[in-house]
């Protein structure tokens, strides 16, 4: 891999109630983040490739981490969303080099479809940042029950040379769905819509 990871994080989050009703089956969101040295820091890089080649490998691993971390086959995942926050000697493009040109496709490869994009969000920031992972069905974007965020917190990542870079994959919408729209089971998967 080439790559330079610092760390992996990888967390579950499972909401088992909601306003004192249960949640059944339960809601689980997995997020996997890998801290990585950012090979264009303090400087500025016309070409992104390598870039984009470290985007592409790490869908992949990051994808998997969150369905192992889910406990399920890959094919069983409802959705997803990818994310990327950049140390104080990078620059968002660098974070875009990551997360578009290339790394949906291994993310749909260990999912086993994925006809929807892939929600996405960047930022720059220091030790700690927040990161917030935008989420969606990850075969029909229109399906509001999957609108819906998780976050990942590395308390000493990005460093200034550094990019925290996370995917999420979640086995369920939100709890409790009540805002009408498209449901999961109306999805009929021609366009990645609905």
């Amino acid at each position: 891999m080439s790559a330079k990871i610092r760390k992996l994080v990888v967390q579950l989050d499972e909401t088992l109630t909601e306003m004192g009703r249960t949640v059944s089956p339960p809601v689980r969101r997995a997020v996997a983040a890998a801290v990585i040295e950012n090979p264009f820091a303090g400087v500025y890089q016309e070409d992104l490739s390598e870039l984009i080649a470290i985007g592409e490998e790490l869908g992949g691993l990051l994808a998997a981490r969150c369905v192992a971390a889910l406990g399920i086959p890959g094919d069983q995942a409802e959705g997803y969303g990818k994310a990327a926050c950049v140390g104080e000697d990078g620059e968002l493009e660098h974070a875009a080099a990551l997360l578009h040109p290339k790394m949906g496709t291994p993310v749909r490869k260990v999912l086993g479809k994925g006809a929807a994009l892939i929600p996405s969000s960047k930022k720059r920031g220091g030790p700690g940042t927040v990161l917030d992972v935008p989420l969606g069905h990850k075969d029909a974007a229109y399906v509001r029950s999957h609108f819906d965020g998780v976050e990942i917190r590395i308390a000493d990542a990005p460093r200034a040379r550094e990019i925290v870079v996370a995917v999420a994959v979640t086995d369920g919408g939100r709890p409790l769905p009540r805002v009408g729209g498209l449901t999961k089971h109306e999805i009929k998967g021609e366009d990645g819509l609905r």
